[in-house]
């Protein structure tokens, strides 16, 4: 069983960037693929961005592109998102997700979730 904690989140003007993270323990994260999803207040959960075991892969929506990327370092069992150029309409709570796969994309259904991390795009 692999728990995740997000952490990062916060308030910021557009244009401005964040740097999510994601920290994992229990299970053997460095095996999971691991993606971030966000949902917006009244919207459905949407995925982001996800990336492979080993970090080769990796996989955005297309709302994000160039704008976001995704890496994670094994070796401390953290995910991250770097977010730049950011929108009033990346406003969401953004969650990070892990699935024992290696590799996900838009269409995994990842096992293990995390609460979550509110990050607010002011205009």
């Amino acid at each position: 069983q692999v728990q995740l904690v997000e952490s990062g989140g916060g308030l910021v003007q557009a244009g401005g960037s964040l740097r999510l993270s994601c920290a994992a323990s229990g299970g053997t994260f460095s095996r999971n693929a691991m993606g971030w999803f966000r949902q917006a207040p009244g919207k459905e959960r949407e995925f982001v961005a996800a990336v492979s075991w080993s970090g080769g892969i990796v996989n955005y929506a297309d709302s994000v592109k160039g704008r976001f990327a995704i890496s994670r370092d094994n070796g401390k069992n953290t995910g991250y998102l770097q977010m730049n150029s950011l929108k009033p309409e990346d406003t969401a709570v953004y969650y990070c997700a892990a699935d024992r796969r290696g590799v996900a994309d838009k269409y995994t259904k990842f096992d293990y979730w995390g609460q979550g991390t509110q990050v607010t795009v002011s205009s």
